[in-house]
């Protein structure tokens, strides 16, 4: 069990000065979960997604078997770059979302890991006689996420290349690097038991460790939609914004979903979309909560969520583009405060 390793060599490198707390998986905190989140605007930070899950598909036809499966175009994976990738069922609603990258002879699919073993069986069920094993190595691949201005000049010494440019994958001795989207420099490393303490050491030193609700709220900020097991069959990809992240790829060919998600696509103009906001509330907005309108008429559902910097939380919610538009959006009575997302939504479509 690599991740109990790792997480007890967590525990014993932080310091008597730190209480680390870990729950099912998540590093919840290191210190001050306050400290952390205003560390997010002002330093170089660094987090454990142990939280994350992965799977690794192999085989002679690993790569044509998910190109029938998801909405992106798996082909164009080429060892050096990453995308996101939207999973759906017949109807096109989504089942997960995919940060998919192919390494050496393999593809991995990153989601959350609450969501591997129930999308393991079901690709297992659809392989049948072509010549793919799908496996969870989420035990086997350390995961460490870094953010800041500082972040690029940290990984320099402990890496012989760093990736230039957003979902540019480079792979050293000891461990990979992907560059994500988002406002200051984060990465993402992909390492082993055996490596990640001497990478862990060597970047706190001018890095502050954080939990998994900072790195939520990065990509959050970055627009980067979810699906778990309570939004699993609730959204169709563009009602997510994957057509902005170039997530589905429409000349690709059949998927499961495909014909949901073309129709959508090129038949009028699409009418619900995820945005960014804001909600100030003490109470925590659960993901697959309803969104209404000022009728308390339910027109969406919260996607993602995040304690903001601040106060109250920061959340991704998908809504009717009518109702935001007339008197707003509502969460347990509170109205959103709607921010600009990093990227373009073309809904003239």
């Amino acid at each position: 069990m690599h991740t109990q390793e790792w997480h007890q060599f967590l525990q014993s490198s932080s310091g008597s000065n730190q209480n680390v707390v870990i729950q099912n998986n998540q590093v919840i905190s290191f210190d001050d979960p306050a400290t952390e989140r205003l560390a997010l605007i002002n330093t170089t930070t660094m987090c454990d997604l142990s939280h994350l899950g992965l799977l690794q598909l192999r085989g002679a036809d690993a790569l044509t078997f998910l190109q029938g499966q998801v909405t992106n175009d798996i082909k164009l994976l080429d060892g050096h770059n990453a995308h996101y990738t939207g999973y759906c069922n017949p109807k096109g609603r989504m089942l997960a979302l995919f940060l998919a990258f192919s390494h050496h002879d393999h593809v991995h699919l990153q989601m959350p890991r609450e969501l591997i073993e129930s999308i393991a069986k079901r690709l297992k069920m659809y392989v049948m006689r072509s010549k793919v094993t799908v496996q969870d190595v989420t035990e086997s691949i350390i995961r460490i996420g870094l953010n800041g201005h500082d972040a690029t000049e940290l990984l320099k010494p402990l890496f012989t290349e760093i990736p230039q440019n957003a979902y540019e994958l480079v792979s050293s001795e000891n461990g990979a690097i992907l560059k994500l989207a988002g406002a200051t420099p984060r990465y993402e490393i992909f390492t082993d038991i055996a490596n990640a303490p001497a990478i862990w050491n060597a970047l706190k030193q001018d890095a502050k460790p954080v939990g998994a609700a900072c790195w939520e709220w990065l990509e959050i900020q970055a627009g980067i939609p979810v699906i778990t097991l309570k939004t699993q069959e609730e959204f169709v990809p563009q009602m997510l914004n994957l057509d902005a992240l170039n997530a589905i790829n429409y000349k690709k060919g059949c998927y499961t979903g495909q014909e949901i998600v073309a129709r959508t696509h090129y038949l009028g103009k699409v009418k619900r979309r995820t945005q960014l906001a804001h909600v100030e509330s003490s109470a925590v907005p659960a993901l697959g909560d309803d969104v209404f309108d000022a009728n308390k008429q339910a027109i969406g559902k919260i996607v993602r969520c995040a304690p903001s910097i601040d106060t109250g939380f920061d959340v991704l919610a998908e809504c009717r583009l009518e109702s935001l538009a007339q008197d707003g959006i509502y969460w347990n009575d509170i109205a959103l405060t709607i921010n600009p997302l990093p990227y373009t939504l073309d809904d003239s479509q």
